[in-house]
């Protein structure tokens, strides 16, 4: 069964590389969204939507269920899939469910980016930075000094425009409408992953948003955003728990 993992912003997919060790699994594939280590394809617009129908696709094109593993934006994409179409899955794991309730409130950078002006100028001084102090204001957030620096080598004018169209596309009451939905992800095995010191993806209500969505709870204590970064032997060791436990989908209905 491959474990396919998405990862968000603003970030590539370097950040999935410790824990895909410790699982020590073959049967692993990384997806980046376009603008966030893949190229932005012409007309794409890089809204909530249209990563939802990017993911579907790369899934489709992989032939069978799979167990997707999102964060940050990942997350939000997987729960998309979860929601429209549980058939391409076995099970599905988000640190993002929490996004999707009704009382979310998006972090103060999220809201700049949602900002008309001030969006761009904070984009520009993220992206338009030189490659060390990227570099390091990613290990300021507390990623490894290699994972920092492949996560700087991503970063540009790309996933700049893709920040603001994606953020701007989920500005409120953008999220909570699509969490109406989330009771449809209950027809596939979800985990929601809860690190206890994450602020980005939202306080109680994603343990709510996570009960709608029938997801299992695993809680990260004393772990912030970035997890599997933070300790990614216990990221695995959960994860490889939750995977060994979800049932095959030979018994599983759309």
């Amino acid at each position: 069964m491959t474990i396919v993992f998405v990862h968000g912003n603003p970030e590539s997919d370097a950040i999935w590389g410790p824990l895909r060790s410790e699982l020590g699994r073959t049967d692993t594939v990384c997806l980046s969204p376009p603008g966030f280590g893949a190229p932005l394809p012409e007309g794409f617009g890089a809204t909530v939507l249209e990563y939802c129908e990017w993911l579907i696709g790369e899934l489709e094109a992989i032939g069978e269920p799979v167990d997707l593993v999102g964060h940050d934006w990942g997350g939000g994409h997987v729960v998309n899939v979860a929601m429209h179409r549980p058939d391409l899955l076995r099970s599905w794991v988000s640190d993002a469910v929490g996004v999707f309730a009704p009382e979310y409130v998006w972090h103060d950078a999220a809201r700049i980016w949602q900002t008309p002006g001030a969006g761009e100028e904070l984009v520009d001084k993220m992206m338009k930075a030189p490659r060390e102090a990227r570099v390091r204001r990613n290990v300021g957030l507390g990623m490894p000094v290699d994972v920092a620096e492949a996560v700087a080598d991503a970063q540009g004018d790309e996933m700049g425009r893709a920040i603001l169209a994606l953020y701007r596309s989920a500005a409120q009451p953008a999220m909570a409408e699509l969490g109406k939905e989330l009771e449809n992800a209950a027809s596939r095995p979800g985990l929601n992953i809860v690190a206890t010191e994450d602020g980005y993806v939202g306080g109680d209500g994603r343990i709510r948003a996570g009960e709608r969505a029938g997801a299992q709870i695993a809680r990260l204590e004393g772990l912030g955003h970035w997890w599997m970064l933070q300790d990614p032997a216990r990221g695995a060791a959960v994860l490889a728990d939750f995977f060994a436990a979800a049932p095959g989908t030979s018994n599983l209905s759309r």
